[in-house]
């Protein structure tokens, strides 16, 4: 892939092994791992030109990036958020001001960004936003809880979806405010423990913490429309990396049947089968959809096709073991907490994937109404 960058992406493909050599036993220092991307200009592809520290790509060139990146195995990315998310938010939505603040920083790896939308009584449906802003002299003072917060135990910032207006409902009277986490007493995050024993999604709770007057984006009650702007840029060439590593998880799963001899049922071939076929069919619609602006419904139809191929999957990984798929990869001890090998986490994280990032009600619901045009969902009180 050359980006006219020759030189430059050699240096990057040696700090690259090294540092991939350097943290291979340790885990992974996700930080300092965005930072070699930023060095090298490798965040931010997709963004216009603004003297931001990233380089630019076609469209083509973005979809190369990701999809080599994904089949290289390099580590998991700890900056989507900020640069996939908040970031074309701010190009479109954001002031001059803002954009020279964060983005550079964004660009260089040095900032990570979480999403505060959802809350215990607001996930799917998020206009029921109970977290409250309320303005002062220095910006606005924000109380209230989110809840599946991904990354926030990492991240330095989160862009949070506010009700600024006392009394209002619904999609009215919200704000899309830029919140520091760095609040001792005012932030708090809990990590929660999953089904697989990790804990990538938190609890975030604000008690007045501060938002300045400058970081409130697309004005005060303009919160839903910054706020469902860059819902829509949570599905573009990301998908087609995600693809990358379902097929790999794929090739996991055939091996895993060989082995147990499972392949040899006709049934268990037809399922693999079918998986290998809707996943090629997940990418030719993602590269038919790719960068079509408009099209209210291809990220629901996205969504709702990949979040239950990798659950289905997820199932036929266990399937294929038989009984074996109940004994971890090591002895259980009550002081140890249980492990996993690849294929359970893959089983036990996946029956999210229909739940997270919008559910199959909510992506169904979206189309109905916004593409087949039928009658809107009753919602309460406007």
């Amino acid at each position: 892939m050359d980006f006219g960058f020759a030189d430059e992406d050699e240096e990057f493909r040696v700090e690259a092994r090294a540092w991939l050599s350097a943290h291979a036993e340790n885990g992974q220092d996700r930080r300092v791992w965005e930072r070699t991307l930023g060095k090298s200009g490798w965040i931010g592809l997709g963004w216009p030109e603004g003297g931001y520290g990233n380089r630019t790509g076609t469209l083509t060139q973005q979809v190369a990036w990701a999809e080599e990146y994904a089949r290289s195995s390099a580590p998991p990315r700890s900056g989507h958020i900020g640069e996939n998310l908040l970031a074309p938010t701010l190009i479109a939505h954001g002031t001059d001001t803002q954009k020279s603040r964060f983005l550079p920083a964004i660009a260089a790896g040095d900032e990570l960004w979480c999403q505060g939308y959802s809350e215990p009584g607001a996930g799917s449906d998020l206009a029921g936003v109970r977290t409250v802003a309320v303005r002062e002299a220095d910006g606005y003072r924000i109380t209230g809880q989110k809840i599946w917060t991904s990354l926030a135990h990492e991240a330095d910032w989160c862009f949070v979806l506010a009700r600024t207006e006392a009394g209002s409902r619904r999609h009215h009277g919200l704000s899309f405010l830029l919140v520091p986490m760095d609040q001792p007493g005012r932030v708090e995050v809990r990590p929660i423990r999953q089904l697989t024993g990790t804990s990538e999604f938190n609890e975030v709770f604000f008690d007045g913490a501060l938002a300045r007057g400058e970081h409130l984006v697309g004005g005060e009650g303009g919160g839903w429309s910054v706020a469902m702007s860059l819902l829509g840029f949570e599905r573009g060439v990301s998908t087609l990396a995600q693809q990358v590593g379902f097929a790999r998880e794929l090739g996991r799963v055939v091996e895993a049947a060989v082995a147990s001899g499972a392949v040899l049922d006709p049934v268990v071939r037809d399922r693999i089968v079918r998986q290998w076929a809707e996943l090629r069919t997940m990418r030719w619609n993602a590269l038919r959809t790719l960068g079509r602006a408009g099209d209210a419904g291809a990220p629901s139809v996205a969504k709702l096709l990949w979040g239950g191929w990798h659950q289905r999957l997820g199932e036929l990984a266990m399937s294929v073991r038989g009984a074996a798929a109940a004994v971890g990869p090591v002895d259980w001890s009550p002081s140890v907490s249980y492990e996993l090998d690849m294929l359970q986490h893959l089983f036990l994280f996946s029956r999210a994937d229909t739940i997270y990032g919008g559910s199959d009600q909510v992506q169904r619901t979206i189309i109905a109404e916004r593409v087949l045009g039928l009658p809107r969902e009753p919602k309460g009180v406007v």
